[in-house]
């Protein structure tokens, strides 16, 4: 089982971001505290107590301090098995990440870490309103590395606007001499309730150029693989075999737990959403309360969903698994379309699975809704 754990404050907001998260860490303890609470109100959501992975996502996690990273983990062990062999990420931001506290996350327990680089090219960081330097970028992963925490993930985002592709070619090259074991790697997209959202209602800034964003995912995806990078998922390139054990356990629809404001749950039949509020979270914590609302899944959800996560990995989509949820409606009711989308080069199949080919991987999201199951199954 996995369980991931939202810590919602960040030092300032990226003008790309949409996540739940604060810029008024006043009260950063007392959520950390109610949701060191929630994980004990939580604890029979799964269906077994054994903890596979454990992941500090948030807003920017690297901002826990000693004791309140200490206060977490130990709830956790108390109320939960964790394995020998567990993966514990920790999201952090390269400006967090001076030795002392590289330290204190090692000590902890903390084996992988995903840190926020999004580029090492200074002038596409301020754009970001990011906070770190291109330098702290690339000191912070050498630090980590040397005191021992060698699984590390960093985020870079593509498609920032610029004359040319260089600089998204200098990021990369940058990653691979420092020897990162995985990338995720983002389209830069510009969501209405952010600052580029707002800044391209007043056309101070230009819509994502499709063509260019398309341009550089295949040109990123041709030399991740060129330099040892198994891209297993759409936005994901390990090497070695590195993946991310917690996301994949999502793209699979494995259980899990979600603890904190705005986090999410799902046990194979619902789903349950936090609410998206701080000081909401906080008066139901402290009176005992799950500030979640349930979604139960209808077979029709169940299938879609599958489809759109499964579809995204290197591991595809099982047939029988897809007849199953289905109520054995999805061959008879999608058969032309998947037969079009093979013609066009976008899926492949063999005899247990479908799978998006590399052209596949540019239309995925509408791949995977012309493939939706629609209303209610019997």
């Amino acid at each position: 089982m996995h369980l991931y754990l939202h810590i919602p404050f960040c030092r300032q907001a990226c003008h790309y971001c949409d996540f739940h998260f604060s810029t008024n860490t006043s009260n950063k303890r007392a959520v950390v505290e109610a949701i060191a609470n929630e994980i004990i109100l939580r604890k029979d959501y799964l269906p077994k107590a054994d903890i596979e992975t454990i992941y500090f996502g948030g807003g920017t996690p690297s901002l826990l301090d000693e004791e309140e990273l200490h206060l977490l983990l130990n709830t956790i062990n108390r109320h939960f098995t964790v394995a020998s062999n567990a993966e514990i990420t920790l999201e952090a931001n390269p400006d967090d990440l001076q030795r002392e506290k590289l330290q204190q996350f090692y000590n902890a327990g903390i084996n992988r870490l995903s840190i926020g680089i999004q580029s090492f090219h200074e002038p596409h960081l301020k754009f970001l309103n990011r906070i770190h330097s291109a330098h702290e970028g690339e000191h912070c992963v050498r630090t980590a590395q040397e005191i021992g925490i060698k699984n590390i993930s960093i985020d870079l985002i593509y498609a920032i606007p610029a004359p040319d592709h260089g600089i998204l070619l200098q990021d990369m090259q940058k990653a691979f001499s420092l020897d990162i074991a995985h990338i995720s790697a983002y389209c830069l997209t510009i969501e209405p309730q952010t600052a580029f959202g707002s800044w391209l209602k007043k056309k101070k800034i230009q819509p994502i150029d499709e063509e260019y964003a398309a341009q550089q995912f295949e040109m990123l995806v041709k030399t991740l693989a060129e330099n040892g990078y198994e891209q297993y998922e759409i936005s994901n390139f390990a090497r070695n075999g590195h993946y991310s054990m917690h996301n994949s356990s999502y793209w699979k629809q494995r259980p899990y737990l979600g603890v904190g404001p705005s986090a999410h749950s799902y046990n194979g039949v619902s789903r349950e959403y936090n609410v998206s509020n701080n000081a909401r979270y906080l008066e139901a914590i402290q009176n005992q309360i799950i500030p979640a609302t349930l979604e139960t899944l209808s077979p029709a959800d169940q299938t879609n969903e599958y489809l759109l996560t499964g579809l995204r990995t290197k591991w595809g989509v099982n047939k029988e698994k897809l007849e199953m949820l289905s109520g054995r409606s999805f061959l008879s009711t999608h058969h032309a379309d998947l037969e079009k989308m093979t013609e066009k080069n976008w899926i492949r199949e063999d005899a247990d699975n479908w799978y998006l080919t590399d052209s596949g991987k540019l239309f995925a999201d509408r791949i995977s809704s012309d493939l939706f199951i629609d209303g209610e199954l019997n």
